[in-house]
Order: structure tokens, then C-alpha cells, then sequence
């Protein structure tokens, strides 16, 4: 993409122009002269811009279900959003994180290779916090955590694979496995330094605690999927044949589905003065002539035309006919 110049540096391009500092002819010919583009084979980029937005749309989804789940578990305030999502060298995300941290490596069956959560310290610590009765405050502590403490945040994190599942289910059906609790990230050798990687980075806030929760995910996972991180992909899904154990299952649920009913056997307005002057055996007229059906109601929306009666000895009605027309709530 051609580089956007900032109205200054237009002004002073101008102005150099004008003053003779710089040669329009010269700079004609430097635009026909073939540029060289400086490439870094070490930052390959394998992920389109389309590709990306996908990732992120994956994870915007999975931002919400933690928020969710953490908020019930930890009985506080959570928030979590997307910040952004970058392709990088598997050596610049190792190189980014701090030396003492928390690493959860996960398998996602039946994809390839493994995908690694790196919790900040601070939401880490917050985590432990609140877990053990405290206000969800960070701990400033320069040791590794003891086993019981690496024991709660593997059985909250083990909890917490569900949404990763549900986020994910829009492209495969993963089931994914936390496999290695990790505090070092020198100890990590999942790709090459060279592989490309996708990492997402979640801002993330507990009670007054912030701090970050990147998800590195290695090309090796992504590859066999990449077709359906396409816009065109997620286009087409809407259209894609449903599943008929799910609609014969929604459908199950629809026919249990209580709905009030009630026949008007009519209806008249009457002023307040006369209201006021209501007395016993003063008679009501209505606006339902006798011989005309009555309105038969679903949900306070006009459905039947019926007729009273008795059946079994109860109070009934009988449908004649179904109305044709138009609710006024439903235009």
C-alpha cells in the first residue's frame, strides 16, 4: 500500500518545490526508475488480512464466554476484549513475554500441533487472589508458585475449556486439552523460532487488576482450516444444510411451548361517570351481536373465529374458521 503523506509533510514537499530545493523533473524520474522492497523472509506473512479479521472475530466470540465464565467463578467484576491479533515469529512472541509468567499449553484435537495461553502475572495473581477469599488484588512476588497455588489456577483454566470449544465450533470441532503448566516460556519449544504464529492479545480486568492474556497460535493448527477463515466461508454458512437432529430437537422443544389463549365474548367503553354509577342488576351491553362468532386469541393476537359452547360440562369454544388477516402487531 502507497505511503499516506500528513498534510505537513505535504505543505513542506510544496514548499520545497517552490523554493527550488527540489526538482519536479528529478523527482518524475525516481517514480519511473523500479523500486527495490526490502523483504524479512523471517516475518513471512502466511495470513491474509481476511484471514485475521476471521481470528479475530473467533476470539471476540471467546472474549465474551470468558468474561462470562470468569464473572460466575470469581463472583467480581471481569472484562475482556480483543486488543489485537498479529502475525509474528514463534521467537518474537517467546522474546515478548516476561521471563517469570504463566503458560498453559493446550492440544486441540484433531488439529495438529498445540496452542499456548500466557497469563500475565498481575491477572494471575488477581486469580489466585480472589479463588482464596481476597478482593481479587495482585501479589508482588519474585518465586515460582507453590503447588497448590500452580493446582487452583490448572482446575480453573480445566473449567474454563468449554468456551474455547464453543468459541472454535464455528470452524472445527476441537477438543481441546490442557496438557503443560509451564512458568517459564524458555522451556517452551512447540515450532521453529522461524514458524509463523498468530497471537491474540486479550486486555483483561479483574476487580481493579489489569493485565494481558495472549494466545499463540502456530500456522501447524490453522493450516488445515484456513479455507473456512474466509470471508466467503462464513458467507456461506448461513446457507449450509441444518443438521436435522438439531431441528427435530428445536422443533421438540417449540410443540412444549405454553401460549395463552382466551375468547372475548365481547367488549364495550363506558365513560367514568357511568362506571361510578354502576349498581347491582344494572346491565352491561356489548358490541358482540349474538348471532356474529366470537374472536378466539394466542397470545393476545387475533388467530380463530369460534363459537360457544359446552363440552364435558365445561365452558368451550369452536373453532369455525382462521383469521385471515393482518395483526396490527405484526405489520
Amino acid at each position: 500500500m502507497d505511503e499516506v503523506l500528513s498534510q505537513n509533510e505535504i505543505d513542506a514537499l510544496l514548499s520545497a518545490i517552490t523554493s527550488g530545493e527540489m526538482d519536479a523533473e528529478e523527482l518524475k524520474k525516481e517514480e519511473k526508475e523500479k523500486k527495490v522492497r526490502v523483504y524479512d523472509f523471517k516475518r513471512a506473512l502466511r495470513f491474509s488480512k481476511d484471514q485475521i479479521r476471521s481470528i479475530s472475530r473467533i476470539h471476540e466470540n471467546y472474549a465474551r464466554l470468558l468474561t462470562t465464565f470468569f464473572s460466575s467463578q470469581l463472583r467480581t467484576y471481569v472484562d475482556i476484549n480483543v486488543t489485537s491479533v498479529d502475525q509474528i515469529p514463534f521467537e518474537e512472541f517467546i522474546r515478548s513475554i516476561p521471563k517469570i509468567t504463566v503458560l498453559n499449553i493446550y492440544s486441540v484435537a484433531p488439529l495438529d500441533g498445540r496452542l499456548v495461553m500466557e497469563i500475565n502475572p498481575n491477572i494471575a495473581y488477581a486469580l489466585l487472589d480472589r479463588i482464596l477469599g481476597g478482593k481479587g488484588n495482585t501479589i508482588s512476588k519474585s518465586s515460582s508458585l507453590t503447588e497448590i497455588e500452580k493446582l487452583l489456577l490448572n482446575q480453573i483454566f480445566e473449567k474454563g475449556i468449554e468456551c474455547l470449544r464453543e468459541a472454535w465450533e464455528s470452524v472445527a470441532d476441537i477438543d481441546p486439552i490442557l496438557e503443560e503448566f509451564e512458568e517459564n516460556p524458555q522451556f517452551i519449544q512447540m515450532v521453529s523460532p522461524n514458524e509463523t504464529v498468530v497471537v491474540v492479545s486479550l486486555t483483561t480486568v479483574i476487580g481493579e487488576t489489569s493485565g494481558m492474556i495472549n494466545i499463540c497460535i502456530p500456522h501447524v493448527i490453522l493450516e488445515p482450516i484456513i479455507s473456512k477463515l474466509s470471508a466467503h466461508y462464513w458467507m456461506q454458512a448461513t446457507e449450509k444444510d441444518q443438521n436435522p437432529e438439531t431441528y427435530e430437537k428445536i422443533s421438540k422443544h417449540l410443540k412444549n411451548t405454553q401460549v395463552e389463549v382466551k375468547s372475548i365474548l365481547g367488549e364495550t367503553n363506558v365513560s367514568i361517570q357511568e362506571f361510578l354509577q354502576l349498581s347491582k342488576d344494572d346491565v352491561i351491553s356489548l358490541n358482540q351481536p349474538i348471532d356474529q362468532p366470537l374472536k378466539f386469541l394466542v397470545n393476545d393476537k387475533l388467530k380463530f373465529y369460534v363459537q360457544p359452547g359446552k363440552f364435558k360440562n365445561k365452558l368451550s369454544v369452536q373453532i369455525l374458521e382462521e383469521y385471515k388477516g393482518v395483526n396490527e402487531n405484526d405489520e
